[in-house]
């Protein structure tokens, strides 16, 4: 049975266009869904997030709703983006890092205009999760740990962006690259093509400075 990490922000659209493809992962395929930070890993790496560059940030948010579009998957930006993901991603542990609630905190966000850092969206999200008691459940101190630790745990696979799945310790990120996991499901020999190996080594003839 194959096993992936799948590592995600809810700030991400991306994240929400492939947890709705994930249904089409071979079917002996576990996901261990794994909610972080996404800032953590910019600040990790150097980087700046897609919303930080002024044409990327118009271009991601067009190229979403195309995207989602053309995969036939609801979708509707939020009103403010981004947004501080905090409290979504912590009740995502609290409720024990579970396919359907993390579904669900993902359609209010992308399909609901639901944003958990405004009280009142916050307020309607814990009441549609049935999670009257969230703001005591995402204080608790191992709540706080298990979201570091993901992120820590992210890092040191090398993930630097979100949605990432590692699988076999290779990673995947993007929706984009959700026929390339499932082609390294399908055939786990697919990175022992040399040409791959090859990719894995190849020199740099110039660095930007």
């Amino acid at each position: 049975m194959a096993a992936i990490d799948w590592y995600f922000d809810v700030i991400s659209p991306f994240a929400y266009l492939q947890f709705h493809r994930l249904g089409e992962l071979p079917p002996e395929t576990t996901v261990n869904f794994r909610p972080l930070l996404f800032a953590g890993l910019l600040n990790h790496w150097g980087q700046k997030g897609p919303a930080e560059i002024a044409p990327k940030k118009t271009f991601t948010y067009q190229s979403c709703h195309w995207r989602a579009r053309a995969l036939g998957i609801p979708f509707r930006m939020p009103r403010a983006h981004p947004f501080n993901p905090l409290r979504a991603l912590r009740l995502a542990i609290a409720l024990g890092e579970q396919r359907a609630a993390i579904g669900r905190i993902l359609d209010l966000v992308w399909q609901e205009d639901c944003l958990c850092d405004d009280d009142a969206d916050w307020a309607r999200m814990k009441m549609d999760l049935d999670a009257a008691d969230a703001d005591e459940r995402i204080a608790d101190a191992a709540v706080k740990a298990r979201l570091r630790q993901n992120g820590e745990d992210a890092i040191a696979a090398g993930v630097f962006g979100v949605p990432t799945a590692v699988a076999g310790g290779h990673l995947f990120w993007g929706e984009d690259s959700t026929d390339f996991l499932i082609g390294y499901l399908t055939a786990p020999d697919l990175f022992d093509d040399p040409e791959m190996a090859r990719l894995t080594t190849l020199p740099e003839a110039a660095r930007r400075v």
